[in-house]
């Protein structure tokens, strides 16, 4: 009797562990399907900036690329279109949303993945925050440090 109610407990645990609350569910649901990044930019700071956004390309060639959630799989995509200065072709994503406790702010994360959906960015990834996310914009930003100091990089995103 004694196992059954620790394994009940160990089931109820997993599912419950495996939930996503109906706010992320929410955002899930909202960011499934296909968005256009329009614009990268960069805030705290002053001067120009050129940047390596994810390890792969400038910013730039961010700039204009289309990006794909599908919901039901965790899985997506962005696409740059090629040009002198970026390679361009589809690049494979798994994707969750996070929900932070300690200022309440979701945030989108993301690694690299193959056709056949298998990882290759050995589990390292990427998490944007969602400032704002509608049914047709979504603002993320992430911080990083340059020369000791905090930039903002703002990705403004529309939904076709």
């Amino acid at each position: 009797m004694k196992k059954m109610i620790l394994l009940l407990g160990a089931v109820a645990m997993i599912v419950s562990s495996c939930s996503v609350s109906k706010a992320a569910r929410g955002q899930r649901n909202l960011l499934s399907g296909s968005w256009t990044l329009n614009n990268v930019s960069f805030e705290n700071n002053t001067g120009n900036f050129k940047a390596v956004l994810f390890n792969d390309v400038e910013d730039i060639c961010l700039e204009g690329s289309d990006w794909f959630f599908r919901d039901n799989n965790s899985t997506g995509r962005y696409t740059i279109q090629p040009s002198t200065l970026c390679n361009g072709g589809d690049r494979f994503i798994r994707w969750s949303i996070v929900e932070r406790e300690e200022n309440y702010q979701s945030q989108l994360q993301f690694k690299f993945i193959d056709e056949k959906l298998k990882d290759i960015s050995g589990g390292l990834g990427y998490r944007l925050n969602i400032e704002t996310l509608t049914e047709q914009a979504m603002t993320l930003k992430s911080n990083v440090t340059v020369d000791g100091e905090t930039v903002t990089v703002v990705y403004e995103f529309t939904k076709k």
